[in-house]
């Protein structure tokens, strides 16, 4: 009776121990598929989203030189205000449409976690840009505030609104340089765009010109603003061209 009993024991155990891989391997399939899933995107939908962003830029600066009569050069922190109060929504609203997974993750799961990228990008912003020499000091505040959270909308929100926490996606488009899919492309050229923009931007501002425009963060925004307009039509030619020889490729 009880070599009976430990046998059926062992077989339990068996059992269990059998059910538990196939749980884990059921798992990490999963999420393999998760990070493997391609979001689909539409030629005309590349397009839009980019010119959507472009004309928000042009709409701020705009709305801050017609309507309040200000400009980077006179009033920095007022406009770079502005100019985030326009494209910060845009950016997470549009891209939280691309979001990986749709099924599990909802649309307004991917606003969420935009919001919360918001704040973590403008930090990790800020720190670059005084780590590489911006200036420090209670006068500068709002003003390497409210630029760090115009380069995050940029840069980090596009990311978090589409692919989250998805290491493989961030690894691609930001430690590795090699999107893949329409909306890595369409996400990794403009961020990378702005920052380079950025970073030329800075080159004038130890010159002794002594224009206006040298000071912090004045020919930076400049700088990135250029840089992630010129992206964007880059990155725009790059998903057309690709979804058009993979639609060649198909017949």
């Amino acid at each position: 009776m009880r070599i009976h009993h430990s046998s059926a024991t062992a077989r339990s155990d068996l059992r269990k121990i059998r059910n538990m891989k196939t749980k884990k391997q059921e798992k990490n399939e999963g999420e393999d598929a998760n990070q493997h899933q391609s979001i689909s995107i539409s030629r005309l939908q590349a397009c839009s989203v980019h010119m959507i962003c472009g004309l928000g830029l042009a709409v701020a600066f705009w709305v801050a030189h017609n309507l309040y009569s200000i400009s980077l050069v006179s009033h920095p922190s007022p406009t770079l205000r502005l100019i985030c109060i326009v494209e910060i929504p845009i950016a997470i609203l549009l891209f939280s449409q691309f979001r990986l997974n749709p099924k599990q993750c909802s649309y307004f799961r991917a606003v969420g976690r935009s919001l919360l990228a918001l704040p973590l990008g403008a930090l990790v912003n800020a720190f670059g840009a005084i780590f590489l020499g911006a200036p420090i000091g209670i006068q500068h505040l709002m003003k390497t505030i409210c630029w760090s959270l115009l380069m995050s909308s940029l840069t980090f929100v596009p990311a978090a609104s589409a692919f989250g926490l998805s290491w493989t996606h961030w690894q691609r488009m930001f430690a590795l340089t090699k999107p893949k899919e329409p909306v890595e492309f369409m996400i990794c050229i403009p961020a990378h765009g702005a920052i380079i923009g950025a970073w030329f931007g800075a080159w004038p501002m130890p010159l002794d010109w002594e224009r206006p425009w040298q000071e912090w963060p004045i020919c930076v925004t400049y700088g990135a603003i250029m840089g992630y307009l010129v992206a964007l039509v880059a990155s725009s030619s790059v998903v057309l061209t690709r979804q058009g020889q993979h639609h060649l490729k198909r017949h």
